[in-house]
């Protein structure tokens, strides 16, 4: 079996990885140089007087390629609607950060059948503040609420009729060329267990990863991200 240190040096994913804001500068100093460092959100808000943000600003002068933004619990417990969402995405782009932006239903929406409704109101938001050349620079992240953290994890199946919905969804609304080159990852109950049935799909293109990433096991999932088609 190959060592963590080879595992990360030798990939055919790319491994991100989103400390709390007050580790960013420990784990950026400390990381392997083949891994990238993410912020967990920024600010609506441009660089100002704005106590408590972390503006994109922030986040370039720093040296940090990537934030996540669109997370379920930004949305749930901040009441980040998929217009403010939308907007921070744009901001974030057009100050030459890369996004990882989440989408996904709660358990009552998938239970009432709105789950491709609800991604696509999502998508249509970002589509409206983002233009096409910026694009490139989106990896979309779907996480179903309802698997977040829960324990339950959405079937292959059902992870791939979602991701391959959203991969339509790209080429019917931006291009096909677009669709072809998107990252779409999944997020919701990752582990080292379920990783290797889920990767197998194909309009599934990696993990964002939550409580697995804090074990040792996450290397596992790596593995079975790089070993997978």
């Amino acid at each position: 079996m190959e060592s963590s240190t080879n595992l990360f040096l030798i990939q055919r994913r790319q491994v991100t990885i989103a400390p709390i804001f007050l580790h960013i500068p420990w784990v950026k100093d400390n990381v392997i140089k083949t891994v990238q460092v993410a912020a967990q959100n920024s600010s609506l808000t441009k660089q100002g007087a704005y106590t408590g943000e972390l503006s994109v600003e922030h986040l370039k002068d720093f040296g940090i390629p990537w934030v996540i933004l669109g997370h379920s619990e930004r949305r749930s417990y901040y009441g980040e609607n998929s217009e403010v969402v939308a907007k921070k995405v744009k901001i974030a782009l057009d100050h030459h950060l890369s996004v990882i932006g989440c989408i996904g239903e709660t358990l009552q929406e998938r239970e009432a059948g709105h789950t491709n409704q609800v991604v696509q109101t999502q998508l249509a938001a970002i589509a409206k503040e983002v233009p096409l050349e910026q694009w490139g620079n989106i990896v979309l992240a779907y996480e179903p609420v309802w698997a977040i953290g829960t324990g339950k994890t959405a079937s292959p199946e059902q992870a791939q009729e979602v991701h391959a919905f959203i991969r339509g969804w790209v080429t019917k609304t931006l291009n096909a060329d677009v669709a072809s080159k998107i990252r779409i990852i999944y997020g919701g109950s990752v582990t080292e267990k379920n990783a290797a049935d889920l990767i197998k799909k194909p309009d599934l293109d990696g993990f964002l990863v939550g409580g697995a990433s804090l074990k040792p096991a996450f290397t596992d999932i790596v593995n079975a991200a790089n070993q997978g088609r």
